[in-house]
């Protein structure tokens, strides 16, 4: 069974079922493996516990709006 996960800051349920939708039907085409077959997990985490090049993800977002 493939398992995909991801991680990411806080989504809205929306967003979570395409990901989860989308992912799942890209994965099976390419890897010619049954959708039925994938199991997709989101692990979310608050934007201020994730950090790229020592910035927090809240820090960063605020400043591209």
């Amino acid at each position: 069974m493939p398992f995909i996960t991801i991680e990411s800051g806080l989504m809205p349920k929306e967003q979570k079922n395409e990901l989860i939708e989308r992912i799942t039907q890209i994965a099976s085409e390419i890897t010619q493996i049954p959708r039925e077959f994938f199991f997709v997990s989101i692990k979310e985490l608050p934007d201020e516990n994730i950090g790229i090049g020592g910035i927090s993800i809240d820090k960063i977002k605020a400043n591209h709006r």
